[in-house]
């Protein structure tokens, strides 16, 4: 099936494809990686993915045909992401070592994020490989949708994008909002776009884990069982916008005697621990910091597990290329409220998984909160429906797609 394709090398330099997403900065894209490579070593061909080491260089094995290669690059430990730039040369340095060996010779380099490209698209050129970007993230989509007191992107890491967008042999975007930014502001070649959306794992992401883990998490969380679950997931910063989650429970609690809990899953991004104590200030200010659960990162069963349990889940993103976790939540049968923006309205099929958002007011999302959490009948239906939406997103699709993509630069 895979031809002459046989080994391929996956970099993410600014972040550990083992890391634990909600957590420093993990996400979906840490998710994607993994499940990803996982699937394309099944599909027999070999997946190295190299990060930056923050402690000492290693190689681990993360699974028959998947291999993690830590790097050193630049001073030990924890690097800023805004000054991981100033090492991609000597990261770049240290995989063309990798690669220059004879165990380690792959037939394609595929970047992930533009700090993964600014390092390794020398690398490639010198090597004569193919070399595939992926951004997971753009600048100009960022800059065009900005919370309130949010910095922009910097013009080098804009005029890096629509560098290695126009040097790469292909680029793999999540989805069509991506392709659009690609193409009219990146200034991406149209034909050497590819749009290969997430999948998403949906054995772990079910609804039958409910009945299992409902008194469980709840016992963990300090919520009876009575109340109603509304979860909000990802790394807790202005860009995720928690605070509106917050203002949106004021709303329900003041409409309503029987008002939900919300349970925040996600650490502060570095450099965001400001926000955080912010989302407490604001919640203590109106009322209801009593109904919040600040849950910290879950491990990926955890989240499954209040996932399946919650009633509904907000996604209030500024900005999403794609939205895993509105897919992660339908596949649980778990209805999504989103904004409607960016890669989020793909993610979620609105009348189907979900309901998608035009306003930022907190009013208007507690009365769409409102018409599912009291309309019984209507919650069923989304829910049996959003699992029937995520079934329609494997990551064995998403690995078989990405392998037409590698052979045909090959």
């Amino acid at each position: 099936m895979t031809g002459t394709l046989k080994r391929v090398a996956l970099v993410s330099m600014h972040t550990s494809p083992a890391a634990l997403a909600g957590s420093g900065d993990a996400g979906g894209m840490n998710v994607s990686l993994l499940a990803t490579a996982t699937q394309l070593a099944v599909r027999g061909v070999e997946v190295d993915l190299i990060t930056r080491a923050t402690g000492d260089a290693a190689v681990t094995q993360l699974a028959d045909g998947v291999c993690l290669h830590e790097l050193p690059a630049g001073a030990r430990g924890v690097i800023p992401k805004e000054r991981l730039g100033e090492v991609a040369d000597e990261f770049g340095e240290a995989v063309a070592q990798l690669t220059g060996r004879q165990e380690a010779r792959y037939d394609l380099i595929h970047a992930h994020y533009w700090l993964s490209g600014l390092a390794t698209l020398p690398v490639a050129l010198e090597l004569g490989l193919p070399f595939v970007q992926s951004f997971h993230t753009l600048a100009a989509m960022k800059n065009a949708a900005l919370a309130p007191g949010q910095e922009p992107e910097p013009e080098r890491r804009l005029r890096t994008e629509m560098y290695l967008a126009n040097q790469a042999s292909a680029v793999v975007a999540g989805s069509s909002a991506e392709v659009s930014s690609l193409i009219d502001e990146v200034r991406a070649p149209a034909d050497r776009v590819w749009v290969i959306p997430p999948g998403v794992d949906i054995d772990l992401f079910t609804p039958t884990r409910a009945d299992a883990a409902d008194s469980r998490v709840r016992g963990e969380l300090g919520i009876a069982p009575e109340r109603p679950i509304i979860a909000i997931v990802g790394r807790v910063q202005p860009l995720k916008d928690q605070e509106l989650a917050i203002r949106v429970l004021a709303e329900l609690h003041a409409r309503s005697g029987s008002a939900p809990v919300l349970v925040v899953a996600g650490e502060a991004t570095p450099g965001q621990d400001g926000y955080a104590s912010l989302l407490r200030a604001v919640a203590a200010e109106l009322g209801v910091l009593a109904e919040v659960r600040f849950a910290g990162a879950l491990s990926r069963e955890r989240l499954a597990d209040l996932l399946a349990i919650a009633a509904v889940t907000l996604v209030p993103s500024y900005s999403e290329t794609f939205g895993l976790v509105a897919l992660e939540s339908a596949a649980s049968g778990t209805p999504v409220i989103a904004f409607r923006g960016g890669g989020l309205v793909e993610s979620v099929s609105t009348g189907v998984s979900g309901l998608l958002i035009d306003s930022r007011d907190p009013l208007a999302w507690a009365q769409a909160t409102v018409s599912l959490l009291d309309d019984g009948a209507e919650l069923e239906r989304l829910s049996r429906c959003s699992r029937h939406y995520a079934e329609g997103f494997t990551w064995a699709a998403t690995a078989t797609a990405l392998i037409g993509v590698y052979a045909s630069l090959c």
